[in-house]
């Protein structure tokens, strides 16, 4: 009998630690049934299996979400996810929406959209990303996190954390730090799991898992989080607490031009650039190159560093952020240096020059083309986040909209043979100088630029 009473004992304990799993954290899920979820817009089948709700993929259906009945704002989410096959995608919807009235396509009812914790376990590799569903696309490519891309393991559980207090979102998957953003967009909404559409029949029958789900909305403060994430910031003009901790500094504070001069100009330009609403902008001359205001050029020169950049093009614009840029030669029209190009690639004729398109939007310009998928490039009026990393050996990295488009190493052989197939040629040691000013190129037409920011690598 006391050993009955002691087998007793263990299984009821084991039940109150599933229901109160303690240290603030409630249950979302029971283990036994889906009370407090619900499923829209799709057809996909939950059912629950060992303890676990299983997400099984069907054909025909547009994505398709088991979401809570209740709405969370600040909470630090925690669970353990499965997949079984790599051709499988999923996601975890936080502080999203449901409008009945958006298509889904698919004869969906409705639609989901918000953030949503992305589950990747293809050979993309971006789990832990984030994504925003039905609305403005990529906010965390998990390619702006490399060290991250193998914490994710296909075929067991996987422990996922995700922490939303305030404007800051941060991701974990098995403890390692993924993705960091900063937004306003959303304060509140429901949590939801996904099984995705199906691009043919053949995938039906997919398996998603999800167990131990839990959540604490009360007494949160953020967990420590691994130094050198990159953060994507969608408030214009500022910089995270983590961001200032971790080295990063504002090239341009919103409000006025500190910081900057013309190129070959002692003071900054009287005219051809403006400051308003946020935004430095370089207004139009006709396209002429360096005719009215000029380049503008940070007034400390960089080496080694990760620059970041939000600009916004105008129909058919053309501009450029130059890096090494030593304004030694004194040419006429632009000052020389490496240029992430800024450029209308559907309406402007230099997308068709240049050698097999080093001429195109975040190209190395007139050397290496841009490797980027259309879905990645924010149309003019709207706003793109570029970025270029330079490494301390040299190793150099440009990124658009999250996603690394090309790589080189500045001064090698290869590099060589690129710049004397270029227009470089004529100038001695290009894009090998130890250090150079950050220029934003005046190429004649309006282009703003905002969330200028560098951190300096050693």
């Amino acid at each position: 009998m006391k050993k009955l009473s002691c087998v007793l004992f263990a299984i009821v304990s084991t039940t109150v630690a599933l229901a109160q799993p303690g240290n603030g954290f409630t249950s979302l899920f029971d283990g036994k049934t889906l009370n407090g979820w619900k499923k829209i817009t799709g057809s996909a089948d939950y059912k629950i299996e060992d303890g676990a709700i299983v997400g099984i993929t069907v054909p025909n259906s547009p994505n398709t979400f088991l979401v809570t009945e209740k709405e969370y704002g600040d909470f630090v989410l925690e669970l353990e996810v499965k997949i079984e096959d790599t051709t499988s995608n999923s996601g975890i919807q936080f502080r999203s929406h449901y409008n009945p009235e958006m298509s889904n396509g698919r004869g969906g009812k409705g639609r989901v959209y918000g953030y949503q914790f992305e589950l990747d376990p293809s050979s993309r590799a971006w789990t832990g990303g984030v994504y925003d569903e039905a609305r403005r696309d990529w906010l965390y490519p998990l390619s702006l996190n490399p060290a991250a891309q193998s914490a994710f393991k296909t075929g067991e559980y996987n422990k996922v954390r995700v922490e939303c207090i305030g404007n800051n979102i941060r991701t974990w998957v098995n403890g390692k730090a993924c993705a960091y953003v900063v937004d306003t967009v959303d304060k509140s909404g429901f949590i939801a799991l996904q099984v995705h559409a199906i691009p043919k029949p053949e995938l039906a029958g997919e398996k998603i898992y999800w167990r131990n789900i839990r959540i604490k909305t009360t007494g949160l403060s953020p967990a420590p989080f691994a130094k050198g994430v990159y953060v994507a910031n969608y408030i214009p003009n500022t910089l995270s607490p983590y961001e200032k901790t971790d080295g990063w500094k504002l090239l341009f504070d919103g409000k006025t031009t500190n910081g900057w001069k013309g190129a070959y100009k002692p003071g900054f330009p009287e005219k051809g650039w403006e400051v308003k609403d946020g935004n430095l902008t370089v207004l139009s001359s006709n396209g002429a190159e360096s005719t009215n205001g000029g380049d503008i050029v940070t007034k400390e020169e960089y080496s080694a560093f990760d620059l970041s950049f939000d600009f916004k093009l105008t129909p058919g614009a053309n501009s450029g952020v130059k890096y090494f840029v030593t304004l030694s030669e004194n040419n006429a029209g632009s000052a020389i240096g490496l240029e992430y190009q800024v450029l209308d690639d559907t309406l402007h004729p230099d997308a068709k020059l240049g050698r097999n398109g080093n001429r195109t939007l975040a190209s190395l310009y007139d050397l290496i083309k841009a490797d980027k998928q259309k879905r990645f490039i924010h149309q003019p009026g709207q706003w793109n986040t570029g970025r270029v990393v330079v490494y301390p050996n040299n190793h150099v990295v440009h990124y658009l909209n999250g996603v690394k488009v090309l790589e080189y190493d500045r001064g090698s052989p290869a590099f060589r043979e690129l710049v004397a197939l270029s227009k470089y040629k004529v100038w001695k040691n290009f894009g090998e100088a130890p250090k150079g000013h950050i220029l934003l190129q005046d190429h004649g037409n309006e282009v703003s630029f905002r969330s200028i920011k560098i951190k300096v690598l050693k």
